[in-house]
């Protein structure tokens, strides 16, 4: 399994409010937060890909709109479309003195459960990474409410990580780890510093958060860890300390969770379990360059069958008739038909809009 930073090649890092803000001032702790960065720097230096995951947007804006007191709904959202844009500045502030371009990505369930937003979702991140951008993660509060909420950002940095394929989703936290019992109530509790399987003695370890920020507790963490190992994801749970990722490289204690599997074997794996909505059949030269590990351009396509909408699960069809494999289609079943055969320069020009160049991204696909 990973048990360092150093071995992993694409990081999500979920930095929570408690470690951003100050709980009694509500300021932010800008010391903490350039050595975040810089620790940031080091890892992009090192040709690692690097997306944050960070609360504190509530908590900064709630600051500025002076409201103290337990929040409504609406003044959450308020507090969070006023808090956003500081948060982001302060980000950009700290990364861009290190020659890092940052910028701001927000989520809500809905774009992680709906297959057109996950996949528009993953292609962004893709391409923010390989332009050597670092994406600043967080809910949409402005607009989320709760049947379409993740409610904690350990969740929600689970799901970015398994969305972009990441090999570790480190969760900063009041904590160096999971313990055998709350530290903070029981003095005889044991450090775990390795999870193997998340078994129902691991899940009732968990206690819960001492901070009044932070929405999370260990059971949050817990879940995530579940979605992130199940995603072939290492997870680890360590102490938000000053210069935390390089601490974490040390000898500081944390707790791993080990993934189950590697991360683009389980997605793989998650494509081909689903049940295809259409078929697209493709010609010998598609078939090899599939082979070869390659994405599907239109112009290799010979045949769209079925109805099917963008992101959908479509079978893929080899020369002989055979199913080869199946993927998330990038175009709806009208589009597929109308593109087939037609070179990535010519789709503009059939469909009246830019296209994407690949109709079944390889990322996408389970040969």
């Amino acid at each position: 399994m990973v048990a360092r930073l150093e071995d992993a090649a694409r990081i999500v890092v979920k930095i929570g409010s408690a470690l951003l803000v100050d709980p009694e001032s509500g300021a932010l702790r800008q010391d903490w937060l350039r050595g975040l960065a810089a620790d940031v720097a080091e890892l992009r230096g090192s040709g690692r890909d690097v997306i944050l995951v960070s609360s504190g947007s509530i908590a900064l804006g709630r600051r500025v709109l002076g409201l103290r007191s337990s929040l409504t709904l609406e003044q959450s959202q308020a507090a969070a479309a006023v808090g956003q844009i500081r948060l982001a500045a302060a980000y950009d502030d700290v990364l861009g003195p290190l020659g890092i371009t940052s910028a701001q990505v927000l989520v809500t369930l809905d774009d992680s459960e709906n297959r057109r937003r996950y996949l528009n979702m993953r292609a962004t991140f893709e391409t923010l990474l390989g332009l050597g951008v670092v994406p600043i993660v967080n809910e949409n509060d402005t607009v989320a409410t709760d049947e379409i909420r993740f409610g904690d950002n350990d969740r929600l940095a689970a799901q970015v990580a398994a969305m972009a394929g990441a090999d570790v989703c480190v969760l900063l936290s009041d904590v160096d780890g999971l313990y055998t019992a709350n530290p903070s109530l029981d003095p005889a509790a044991r450090h775990i510093p390795h999870v193997a399987t998340i078994t129902p003695e691991i899940t009732a370890m968990a206690g819960e958060g001492v901070s009044g920020l932070s929405k999370g507790g260990m059971v949050t963490k817990i879940m995530a860890a579940q979605i992130a190992t199940q995603a072939g994801c290492a997870l680890v749970i360590s102490l938000g300390c000053d210069r935390p990722l390089q601490a974490l490289n040390g000898a500081d204690r944390a707790t791993w969770f080990a993934p189950d599997g590697d991360p683009r074997v389980a997605r793989k794996r998650w494509i081909a379990s689903m049940k295809p909505r259409g078929t697209v059949a493709i010609d010998e030269g598609a078939a090899r360059a599939l082979q070869d590990g390659r994405s599907l351009l239109a112009a290799g396509v010979t045949f769209v069958g079925g109805a099917f909408g963008r992101g959908d699960p479509v079978a893929i069809e080899g020369p002989d008739g055979r199913k080869m494999g199946q993927g998330l289609i990038r175009y709806t079943a009208d589009e597929g038909r109308a593109i087939r055969g037609l070179r990535s320069s010519d789709i503009e020009a059939r469909l009246g809009y830019p296209g994407r160049a690949a109709l079944i991204h390889r990322d996408d696909m389970a040969i």
